[in-house]
This record gives structure tokens, sequence and C-alpha cells, in this order.
């Protein structure tokens, strides 16, 4: 098989050629780690390669249904016994996980043939993919640009053509921005659909959904049957469909009253970009046969943002306090944007913090009543088009200044400075219409239905109530077939000479 010929393929195509030996699934591995060694060195998307363990895996790939498929798990919550799980970090990269998480063992059980990690930002805490300890992840379409985060690695491979798709995860949007980064498909699962055990039950109080990122719709489809069984260990139990999620992709929709809004909930700029692919995507809707009209929660979107971030920049204190434990390093060997957020957070008192979770609840509410109106919400996935690399690195006097002022415990006053808050608008400003569906445990998803006129992605969000993943997956597909993406790909020009 040729590369080209690899490429055309989605995963279940990759599948079925291996079902009926066709080509075998060490062949499509060599082919994956080909193009990895080709595009990695300008891309920076592999945080691991694990060619030996692809190589055995490659040589058994099983009956499942994706086996033989090459695969690529993300380097966050996504363990692999033996084999360490960095978090984006240095330090962590020492630590070799005891077991599979439950989704890797899922995704080897369907067969699939994993041989290697992706990047991610430090503790998956950006929306753009960049670190101290592995540079900074790009985009192909444009290599000067992010490809997003926290899943950038994953987003960049998948469009790079190395594997039609890749383990990701969303606790703020880490799924679907880089999706909407890199003209991918990316379904963020409801609320305890998808089990992010054995080491964690609950993470970010229930905002995080594990999931991947791909190039088809059907593979999103047959990919949440294997991932959304339910897990016995697990704090929930979840509406599931009674049928399967791949047979979504057949049947089209009912027709649906969809309510739109490109105006940032914080109030702050949106491209003009991000406006045409939210009308665009209205005008295709109503061709279709919705009801598509301006229309949006009633929501205090920068209170949410507060009440977003005072739980986030809890969970780096505990994460970043968890990892000098397990590792005897200083807080100093991380990120300095991952040491500002764990001092904003542990001066986050018990009150503070429960009182922002528990406005989420006002959220949560004020969703469920705009979806009594409407079957789904339609926004930007992205403010703005993919940032450029750097255009969110901390000033580097910040390095000099602020590790002194950390280690005298100055979190509450830092939290109060303009840097603090420029901070927070930095990371949320270009990305301000995901926070929505974490927070109130939704599920939403990013579709590839926009390309600016210089050529980059800016993908649409669809945010629906409780369990309507089956839904979102049949509309997904409808849009898929009227407005096809799965050949629209980066050219490999782009990949000769990054822009550094």
């Amino acid at each position: 098989m040729r590369f080209d010929e690899y490429r055309a393929q989605d995963a279940v195509g990759l599948a079925e050629l291996v079902a009926r030996g066709e080509v075998h699934a060490a062949e499509l591995l060599q082919l994956a780690l080909d193009r990895c060694a080709e595009v990695d060195p300008v891309l920076d998307l592999v945080s691991l390669l694990m060619p030996e363990v692809g190589k055995e895996l490659a040589e058994r790939p099983g009956a499942g249904p994706l086996a033989g498929v090459p695969f690529l798990i993300k380097d966050l919550g996504q363990d692999y016994a033996g084999y360490p799980t960095s978090g984006g970090t240095g330090p962590l990269r020492a630590v070799r996980a005891e077991r599979h998480s439950i989704n890797v063992q899922r995704w080897l059980e369907a067969g699939l043939v994993i041989f290697g990690k992706t990047t991610t930002p430090e503790f998956g805490s950006k929306g753009i993919t960049e670190t101290r300890t592995f540079g900074a992840t790009r985009n192909p379409w444009d290599p000067s640009r992010t490809p997003g985060g926290s899943s950038g690695g994953s987003a960049a491979a998948v469009a790079a053509g190395i594997v039609p798709m890749a383990g990701a995860s969303d606790g703020g949007g880490s799924i679907r921005i880089p999706a909407g980064c890199t003209g991918l498909f990316g379904l963020k699962a409801g609320r305890g659909l998808v089990s992010s055990g054995p080491l964690s039950g609950d993470p970010l109080f229930g905002a995080v959904s594990e999931g991947v990122i791909s190039r088809s719709v059907r593979d999103t489809a047959v990919m949440l049957d294997i991932l959304s069984p339910p897990d016995p260990g697990g704090p929930f139990a979840v509406a599931r469909p009674d049928r399967p999620f791949r047979e979504a992709v057949s049947e089209p929709p009912r027709r649906l009253r969809i309510g739109f809004t490109h105006e940032s909930p914080q109030g702050t700029p949106v491209d003009a970009d991000a406006v045409r692919a939210v009308e665009d995507m209205a005008h295709l809707l109503e061709s279709l046969g919705h009801t598509v009209e301006p229309a949006a929660p009633v929501i205090d979107g920068k209170q949410l943002a507060l009440d977003f971030m005072t739980v986030w920049t809890a969970s780096a204190a505990a994460e970043l306090a968890q990892a000098c434990r397990i590792t005897g390093a200083s807080p100093s060997d991380f990120d300095i944007d991952t040491q500002v957020l764990a001092a904003v957070g542990r001066a986050v008192s018990a009150t503070d913090l429960m009182t922002a979770h528990g406005r989420w609840n006002t959220y949560t509410r004020s969703l469920g009543e705009f979806h009594s109106a409407y079957d789904l919400l339609l926004t930007p996935t992205l403010a703005e088009p993919p940032l450029r690399i750097g255009q969110n690195r901390t000033p580097a006097i910040a390095d000099t200044l602020l590790p002194p002022l950390l280690r005298l415990g100055a979190g509450k006053l830092l939290s109060r400075t303009d840097f603090y808050v420029d901070l927070i608008t930095a990371n949320l400003s270009a990305v301000p219409f995901t926070q929505l569906a974490n927070i109130t445990g939704r599920p939403a998803m990013s579709i590839p239905s926009y390309w600016t006129e210089t050529g980059l992605p800016l993908g649409t969000q669809f945010v629906g109530p409780p369990s309507s993943e089956y839904l979102l997956l049949q509309l997904a597909a409808e849009i898929e077939s009227a407005r096809p993406w799965f050949e629209r790909i980066p050219s490999d020009s782009l990949l000769q000479q990054p822009t550094r």
C-alpha cells in the first residue's frame, strides 16, 4: 500500500482492508511510522514513540472492530502500562504507569495498534500546545500556527496523515478546539458516558470527557461504541441509546430547531471569519430543512469564566502538588504558567471553591431552559483563526520576576494582578465558547465546515442536551454528506520550511 492509499481511508476503512486480508497491520504501522518520521521534525507532535509496542500489536491485531489500525494516544490521562504519562511535563517522564487506563485497554481490545503518545500542554491547561519540555506543536495547515490544545498533538497527527484518528480528552474544549484548528471532527461526549478510570473517577468535577479526534464521523461513532460501555467502578450511570452509535451515521436526523450565536459570552472580540463560519453553517442547515434562528442561553459569561478558572486553578494546584510528591521535583521544574495557575489555586479557599462550583448549577439550568426551546446551540468553535506560535507565550521577564514571588506564597496577590487577568484572558478569549459544555456536562462537537481565505480551518460548534450524542452524530453525518471535508487535507509543501 502507498501512503496516498493509506491516507485515503478512515479507520473503519483500514480495518475492513485488514479484515479482508488486503493489507497487513504491520504494513499500515510502517506507513504510519514513516509518515511520523517525515513530519514530526517540523510539527513536533509526538512526545513518546513506542514502535516496539506497535510492532508487537501489529503482529497479532485480533478481531476487534478496528483491528490493525495504527493509533496514537494522548500523553495525558491515557496510561499505557510500563510507559510514562508525562502530562506535558518534564518530571513525570520518569514515572511509568503501573496499568493501562480503561480506555487504553478498550482500544487494545478493539484491535488498535498503539505506537506512541501525542503532545499536550502541561496538565492539559491551555488551548495551545506549547511547553518547556516538548517545545511548540505546530499546525499542518500552517506550521507558524498552533493546532490548538490540549489535544494538539493528536489533532496535528491526524491532520498530517500519520493516523486516521487519535486519542484525545476535553476538560474545557480540548477535543473541539484542536479539531476546529485543524479541519477535523471532534465530539465531546456528555458527562459520565466515557470512563476516566481507573485512577480518576470524576476529574474536574465531571467537566472532563475522553474520546478521539478523527477525519470522519463514522470513525468517531464507532469509537463511541468502543468507549461507552458502563464502567462498574465509575461514578455515573448514564442513559445510552438502544442501538449502536455507529448506526447514527446512516440515519438522517429529524428536522431540528437550532439557536445560534456568534457573540462571545465573555464580551471579547470575535473575528469576522468566525462570524462568517456560523452564518455559513446556519444557511447550510436551513438548506437541509432545519429551522435556524438567533438565540443563546441567558448566562453571565464573564462570571462563568471566573467560576471555571477557580475550579481549574484549584485542580492545577492539586496536580502540581501530586507531581512533586511522586517525582521529588519542585514547582520551579514546571512551566511558569503552571506555577502561576497552581499558586492562584493554592490561594483558593474551600468556601470560594465550593461557591464557584455551586454556580455551575445556574449555568446548567440556563442551558437546560435553552434546550427546552431549541434542540441544539450553534456557535463558533474558535473566536479567531488558529493563533500564531508564541502568541500566548508568557513574557520572558515573567520567568525572572515571578518565581521569587511564587515562592513567597503570593498566589492570592497574584490573582488580583493585571498579569493574572491577562493570562486568563489570553487563555480563554480565543476560545470562549467551549467551556459551557464542560461545566454543564453536555455533549458537544466541532465540525470542520469553514476555511478562511488564507486556507486556515475554523470549526463550528454544536452543543446538545443530555444524552444527545446520537443526535449530534446524525447531524454531523448529514453535514458531512452535504459538504464533505474528508479529502480536504493540508499540502505537504507547507511542511518543508517551518516558521520558527
